[in-house]
């Protein structure tokens, strides 16, 4: 695999740090407090291109590669991890599989209003007692002439509060008989549609993380996206390529942390010098710096493969994992390197340290990729 980014990638990089230092940096901490959603630079975003990265020119996206992709959603979360959250959950489990999965009615009607970023896309598969075990869900979609009556209660949903578009995984049950989980398409508005409060997260604050209540919703059947009973092949293949935009997420916050802890490192004085000058200080950054790299190179290894049509289970779970535990390790020991300062909302490593947690939770957690990863080593040794 050849590292060396092309200058159409270099751009794109230039473009989305240019446009977080610009326009998330100043307002990155007020929105983490106040838990809002920031429409005026969201607006600004799509007329950059920043919500069609994963939908195709024909219906008015961006079709970017993968890696250029990827670098678009660390320059965001390295300044603000919660929009580079929205960006990532948007292009990757909402836009992408419409664009693999939809007709083509389907596509000219859903997809250009998402690719231009004047809808957000939201994916609809976690419910109380069903998060990693998917097959546990308990909607329901009962077909009843040209609809199917819809009853769920989904949960965690990122972009929840302002998703206007979304992937709502069900199962379809006729006459008693339970067809598999199926995937329809569900727009905000729709009779019975209704949005639960706003999450008082941890980290990611400002991104509207709600539960989504489908009360006997009717749902046009040309709304079923793919075949009924296929439900989870296009969760899994929607996951797959979303974890690569979670780790370039993730790499984005390690990579957010690294570049505070060296300015503090520089600034701090302590014995006279500043502690950058101290070699424990300096080992740490060094071991921070590697970290990084590290998850870098690994997900750029799983965007490549996504380019190349190669298998994508075993690469984006590894990328996924090493990465969403660089952003904890990293931020953990520069919240260290700034001492009580780093305990202090005061300073940005502290929004850091909270945001990187749960990049090792969404889009399957920690023991999920390893037990995707183990699968895919037993399979090749077989």
């Amino acid at each position: 695999m050849d590292l060396t980014l092309t200058l159409k990638q270099k751009a794109i990089r230039k473009m989305a740090r240019q446009f977080a230092e610009n326009e998330l940096a100043p307002i990155a901490r007020e929105i983490d407090a106040e838990r809002r959603f920031p429409w005026e630079v969201i607006e600004k975003m799509g007329a950059a291109h920043f919500f069609g990265m994963q939908a195709p020119r024909k219906y008015g996206g961006a079709e970017i590669d993968s890696i250029s992709y990827c670098l678009a959603v660390e320059e965001l979360s390295r300044i603000c991890a919660a929009i580079g959250l929205t960006v990532s959950v948007h292009n990757g489990v909402a836009v992408y599989p419409l664009s693999i999965f939809a007709n083509e009615t389907q596509k000219i009607k859903f997809i250009p209003s998402l690719a231009a970023g004047e809808k957000i896309g939201g994916f609809c598969l976690t419910e109380p007692n069903a998060g990693s075990d998917a097959n546990a869900i308990q909607a329901t979609a009962i077909p009843h002439g040209d609809y199917y009556i819809v009853n769920a209660n989904k949960i965690y949903v990122t972009n929840g509060g302002v998703a206007d578009i979304l992937l709502v995984f069900t199962s379809v049950v006729s006459e008693g008989v339970n067809r598999g989980m199926s995937v329809l398409i569900v727009e905000r508005g729709t009779p019975g549609f209704t949005v639960g409060i706003l999450e008082d997260n941890c980290g990611m604050r400002a991104n509207p993380v709600t539960s989504i209540i489908l009360n006997d919703c009717r749902i046009p059947k040309a709304n079923l996206l793919g075949e009924e009973g296929q439900g989870f092949t296009i969760a899994m293949i929607a996951l797959e390529t979303g974890r690569i935009g979670i780790a370039a997420q993730a790499v984005g916050i390690a990579q957010g942390a690294l570049d505070v802890s060296i300015k503090y490192a520089k600034e701090r004085i302590q014995f006279k010098v500043p502690i950058a000058r101290h070699q424990a200080i300096q080992m740490m950054l060094a071991d921070m710096s590697t970290f990084v790299e590290a998850a870098r190179l690994l997900t750029y290894n799983a965007a490549h493969k996504k380019e190349k049509s190669e298998s994508l289970s075993g690469p984006s779970s590894m990328a996924k994992l090493f990465a969403a535990r660089t952003a904890s390790q990293v931020t953990s020991m520069g919240l260290q390197i700034h001492g009580g300062y780093g305990y202090s909302k005061e300073y940005p490593i502290e929004r850091y340290f909270r945001d990187a947690r749960v990049t090792e939770i969404y889009e399957g957690t920690n023991e999920i990729q390893q037990m995707i990863i183990a699968r895919e080593l037993m399979k090749a040794s077989s």
